[in-house]
């Protein structure tokens, strides 16, 4: 379909490509690797850190290229 690839973005969940629609959060990057990750983020066993270094929420805004480390805290 001409301009979906212009719509589509790719991030990186510790490493992982993952494929997401321009506009999508955190949360869709995690959901698109397991389900429950989500839910670990809320709970506060796993926090998610930037390229930076930098935590960020479930809601985070992502760009083309993103980097995502997933860490358990505690």
């Amino acid at each position: 379909m001409p301009g979906e690839k212009k719509q589509r973005m790719t991030v990186y969940v510790d490493g992982r490509p993952v494929q997401l629609y321009r506009g999508m959060k955190v949360r869709h990057a995690l959901l698109s690797i397991e389900s429950g990750l989500c839910a670990a983020v809320e709970e506060g066993g796993i926090s998610v850190t930037d390229a930076n270094g930098f935590e960020v929420g479930l809601d985070g805004a992502l760009e083309d290229g993103s980097r995502l480390k997933l860490k358990k805290s505690g």
